[in-house]
């Protein structure tokens, strides 16, 4: 079984910056996609951004283009996720997600294709 386990969260102020990581255990890091998610108190968790196996492919939702990056270490199974100029709408428990990477980034953009997840990081982005 793949777990995964997410760090690098905290308290900031707009327009600081956070580099989140997730570490992966178990075997064929580098045949997983990757993505991370976010859920807001009494919000749906929603889609931020994903990363194929090969790292050349990444897709972002809309309210975090420009500004955070997601990228992938596979010698270290591990993935990050960049986020500068953040923003009290910004705030919300972070989860990192694997699934067969096999398709599009696009396909990775919805929580069906991943089969593990983290417990999550809270970010909070104070006004």
């Amino acid at each position: 079984q793949v777990q995964l386990v997410e760090s690098g969260g905290g308290l900031v102020q707009a327009g600081d910056s956070l580099r989140l990581s997730c570490a992966a255990s178990g075997r064929a890091f580098g045949a997983y996609a990757m993505g991370w998610f976010r859920q807001a108190p009494g919000k749906e968790r929603e889609f931020v951004a994903a990363i194929l196996w090969s790292g050349s492919s990444t897709s972002y939702a809309d309210s975090v283009k420009g500004r955070f990056t997601i990228s992938r270490d596979n010698p270290k199974n591990t993935v990050y996720l960049q986020m500068n100029s953040l923003q009290p709408e910004d705030t919300a428990v972070y989860y990192c997600a694997a699934g067969r990477g096999f398709y599009s980034s696009s396909y990775y953009s919805r929580p069906a294709p991943y089969d593990y997840w983290g417990q999550g990081t809270q970010v909070t982005v104070s006004s």
